[in-house]
């Protein structure tokens, strides 16, 4: 251990993202930086982030993991996107796929060719040129290709898993490469009284364990970044409103759909998820709109299969970690703040932050220019995520229901008035730097939730209408008939099991 770097570093709080934090360092700086992670076998994790988005992928792969083997381990099933019902307006329903619409020739003009078609009452839905939408109504899967010649490059996926068991297979992985887990419970945090940086987290008992750096995987509770470095909290519960969630597995009825289930309520709106072993389901609500037995109620008849647990009520305060870096301490996962699950970001935040932590990897001397540029997109990147969930409450048809009625009229911040306005003249989509939601996603939401932009891309009328006609006609046949071909999603999962 030598040089610039840090000699240790300790991860404080296991569950998903601790054990995401500890599997990806030990990974890239095993070998020179000793790993620790201290968790307590007492403590039980909220673990609701079992779907995903596509780039949990990169994540896997940076950690060479075999698909089939993850898939296995954890319960895995393959995501293509994500269904709406009822958000809109009741009986409403849409899908958000992942990858591009059309082909990656001409994807950033699909949607604005379509749009020409739609003015003269052909083109049928901007859906029909989606192949992973069209995958997903057939219930059939195969994994994207990376090469833009081949049809599947279009296709985006992610996975949905059981968060336990995926923490789980990390943990083995970690440990394998050389993490040690300690079995404490973390009482205190003492800071050095010179420059006020952690000096060591206690454990009960008066055991005191020392590191260089500490990351802050404590939940909710903020233990290291807030309790003890008071990084401060921004609350967005004025345009999110809902702050509790029961959750709850249910039974499946063995068909494994490709894709996560939302549906909206009258206080909130309702997750199914499909797992090879049972159905992830639960209720995000307002407590200022529905009691909290009431939406228990609610969720509990409104599953598709038997019940096989009882409810877990989760609470929460929307919102994120003012700084998500604080001297030689940086939050994670529920630490370093909260979005509800609703496009499945939870755990994407957890992988960025691990991301710009090696992009910003600490030395032995913390650089307070280093820790303020990290904290800068962190902001950018929740405030990105909050923008497009305020955009499925806001942009609404539902009358009648407070909560709703709340999120149409309300002020929006005007990052997303300024996106919802650009699209509604032409439809044009701005996504900025790495943007975590791509054109395809702004615009099957814009779209579902019914914005149709009053015209289209001038530079459309370069083309003769009739050959728009004839090459969108023959886009809709060859995604279709792509993925009647493909084998099911339940097939493909069998195929990817290992013994």
């Amino acid at each position: 251990m030598t040089g610039n770097l840090p000699a240790e570093i300790l991860v404080v709080g296991g569950g998903t993202a601790g054990w995401m934090a500890a599997a990806a360092l030990a990974r890239a700086v095993g070998r020179q930086v000793r790993v620790r992670l201290v968790e307590s076998s007492t403590l039980g994790t909220v673990g609701v982030g079992e779907a995903t988005i596509p780039a949990i992928r990169d994540f896997n792969r940076l950690l060479g993991l075999d698909e089939a083997d993850f898939l296995t381990h954890t319960q895995g099933t393959c995501k293509l996107g994500i269904e709406f019902r009822d958000w809109r307006r009741p009986g409403h329903a849409y899908f958000h796929p992942f990858g591009v619409y059309g082909d990656r020739l001409d994807a950033n003009y699909t949607h604005q060719y379509w749009r020409r078609l739609r003015q003269h009452g052909e083109g049928g839905e901007l859906a029909d040129y989606s192949l992973c939408t069209q995958m997903a109504r057939l219930g059939r899967y195969m994994a994207p290709v990376a090469d833009p010649r081949h049809l599947l490059s279009v296709v985006g996926a992610a996975y949905h898993f059981d968060a336990a068991l995926y923490a789980q297979y990390l943990r083995t992985y970690a440990e394998r490469l050389g993490v040690v887990r300690l079995d404490r419970n973390i009482v205190d945090v003492a800071l050095r009284g010179e420059d006020g940086f952690i000096d060591a987290v206690i454990a009960e008992g008066g055991e005191r364990l020392s590191a260089d750096f500490f990351i802050d995987c404590t939940g909710f509770a903020g233990l290291l970044i807030e309790k003890a470095l008071k990084a401060g909290y921004e609350e967005w519960t004025h345009w999110l409103p809902c702050d509790r969630a029961w959750a709850v597995p249910s039974a499946s009825d063995g068909r494994i759909v490709p894709f996560t289930r939302s549906t909206a309520r009258d206080a909130g709106w309702q997750w199914c998820i499909p797992l090879r072993h049972r159905v992830g389901n639960g209720y995000v609500f307002s407590s200022n709109h529905l009691g909290e037995e009431a939406a228990r109620q609610t969720l509990l008849s409104s599953l598709d299969g038997a019940a096989l647990a009882a409810p877990k009520l989760l609470r929460f305060t929307t919102g994120r970690r003012r700084r998500a870096w604080v001297k030689n301490c940086l939050s994670l996962g529920l630490a370093s703040g909260f979005l509800e699950p609703l496009e499945s970001t939870s755990i994407h935040l957890i992988q960025t932050g691990i991301t710009r932590l090696l992009d910003f990897f600490p030395g032995k001397r913390i650089e307070p220019v280093e820790v303020a540029e990290y904290n800068a997109l962190s902001q950018a990147e929740y405030e990105a995520v909050r923008d497009f969930l305020i955009l499925h409450y806001h942009v609404t048809e539902r009358r009648g229901s407070p909560l709703w009625d709340d999120c149409r009229t309300m002020a929006i911040p005007d990052s997303l008035q300024q996106r919802i306005d650009l699209f509604r003249q032409r439809g044009r989509i701005c996504t900025r730097g790495r943007a975590l939601f791509s054109d395809t996603s702004w615009l099957s939401v814009l779209l579902g939730q019914g914005v149709m932009p009053e015209a289209y891309d001038p530079l459309v009328d370069l083309h003769a209408l009739e050959a728009i006609r004839e090459r969108m006609g023959t886009m809709r046949s060859r995604l279709r008939q792509a993925a009647e071909a493909m084998p099911t999603h339940e097939a493909y999962l069998a195929s990817a099991r290992v013994a």
